[in-house]
């Protein structure tokens, strides 16, 4: 099993849903993206659009055969409900920052290389899809 894989289990067991704590961390950053989300009062948007996420981290872990084609239909989605391909290229190191705080000490230099090169897989992407589509 991955690195990466065992911290999404570890902050499963840890946490339940991690929904909150990844998008108080988005929100603080990134406070106009609060706004985008004024209609989601239960979470259910917020805690979909994280499975997704996670969906697509485990696949690009793997065989890259879903991640691949809903990241950039995803960035164009969320690029036309006002969220920058900046902002968006952000969301999964956020994910990443706020699984690392979740798991505390439990988090290895080993899951942080493994996530770091995790993120500069889609950042290649991500950027590669923005420059195309600039």
């Amino acid at each position: 099993m991955s690195l990466v894989m065992e911290s999404l289990e570890k902050v499963g067991d840890r946490v339940g849903d991690p929904t909150p704590l990844v998008y108080e961390r988005l929100f603080s950053r990134n406070p106009d993206m609060k706004a985008l989300f004024v209609r989601d009062a239960n979470d259910l948007v917020k805690g979909e659009m994280l499975a997704q996420v996670i969906e697509c981290l485990v696949d690009f872990t793997g065989d890259r055969r879903y991640a691949a084609n809903m990241i950039p239909s995803e960035l164009r989605n969320h690029e036309n409900l006002g969220v920058p391909p900046a902002v968006f290229a952000t969301f999964f190191g956020t994910v990443m920052e706020t699984f690392r705080d979740i798991l505390g000490a439990d988090w290895t230099p080993e899951m942080e290389r493994e996530w770091r090169q995790l993120l500069a897989g889609l950042d290649g992407l991500i950027g590669d899809l923005a420059a195309a589509h600039a």
